[in-house]
């Protein structure tokens, strides 16, 4: 079948990534799309994706929001419009969700943050099957009333981490702390403010710290700061400390036995306290404590295989809904 993936950020990519990977060996054929954002392409390239670019991340303002999305929207229609997709697929993509409704075309989506509401009204009501963790409450998923629903055991990192080789890097002594800055210009993070600096300043107490920053903004740094993008997922397998503000980066790490600390509101995900529940190192903290609890955790890394496979592979799931569909289109 022609299947088709758009990834709006460096998770997305990853994931796609992940799906594609999986989809291809079954002999279906992929189109990856993406847009011009901060991690997308840098990541494509590392990992040996090569999307079709359509459009690009534009959070400058609610209008260049807003006419970006329409844009890719009309460039979507157009790239589609003599050979169209049998399936569509996303980590809650709105362009692709709108798209491939107007289109007809049947929506297999992803989606792990309810706190992500502008997100969440745009793309779960269109979805033909929802893609969860086990973690997101059945009411969540009711309040946007998505046709099917499958849950499954584990959280959607799971699809890239049991895999993953990690890399070995020289580049920062030991013991390593990443720092990770909070993602301000997402949508449910605007006017939130990023504290994630000082606190990678603080931590120079106890380690090496390599602070990983969004959108290539300028200014003082912490003690290594990583202009280029790399791979952090395959980086924090090194390390002996995560921090962060948001979600992805820590549940990469705690999946791979790496103390995780998340320290911001925004982080009390329920998948991440999920995996708390489940053994994981991955810790809720507000800014006042990071630095206790990083001198209780810091190098203790935990042996999580056992547990790791205990998951569910999503793309599994995603792999057998792709097929009912397939078996529903042929009868």
């Amino acid at each position: 079948m022609r299947i088709w993936y758009d990834a709006c950020t460096g998770k997305q990519v990853r994931y796609g990534a992940a799906i594609a990977e999986r989809l291809r060996k079954a002999d279906h054929e992929i189109i990856f799309t993406t847009r011009e954002h901060p991690d997308t392409l840098a990541l494509a390239r590392i990992i040996g994706e090569n999307p079709i670019v359509v459009g690009k991340y534009s959070p400058s303002s609610l209008f260049s929001r807003l006419e970006e999305s329409a844009n890719r929207i009309l460039r979507f229609s157009k790239l589609f419009r003599d050979n169209p997709p049998e399936i569509a697929i996303s980590h809650q993509s709105v362009e692709l969700c709108r798209t491939a409704f107007g289109l007809g075309i049947p929506i297999i989506l992803t989606a792990d943050t309810p706190h992500a509401k502008a997100v969440n009204k745009l793309t779960i009501p269109f979805a033909t099957t929802l893609v969860v963790s086990e973690a997101l409450p059945i009411r969540f998923l009711k309040k946007y009333c998505s046709d099917n629903i499958i849950r499954f055991k584990g959280v959607d990192e799971v699809a890239w981490i049991k895999d993953l080789k990690p890399l070995k890097t020289s580049e920062c002594k030991k013991p390593l702390i990443v720092v990770r800055a909070l993602e301000t210009k997402a949508a449910y993070a605007l006017g939130t403010a990023d504290f994630t600096l000082e606190i990678a300043r603080k931590l120079e107490a106890l380690g090496n710290v390599l602070f990983l920053k969004r959108y290539n903004t300028a200014g003082k740094e912490a003690v290594a700061s990583k202009k280029e993008h790399v791979d952090s997922a395959r980086i924090i397998a090194n390390a002996d400390l995560v921090v962060s503000a948001g979600g992805t980066i820590a549940r990469e790490a705690a999946l791979q036995g790496v103390p995780s600390i998340v320290i911001s509101e925004l982080g009390r995900t329920y998948v991440n306290t999920y995996l708390a529940r489940k053994g994981f190192p991955i810790f809720m903290s507000d800014a006042r404590k990071v630095l206790d609890l990083a001198e209780r955790y810091l190098g203790k890394k935990v042996d999580v295989a056992a547990k790791l496979a205990e998951f569910d592979d999503p793309v599994g799931i995603i792999e057998k809904a792709v097929m009912k569909l397939e078996s529903l289109s042929k009868a």
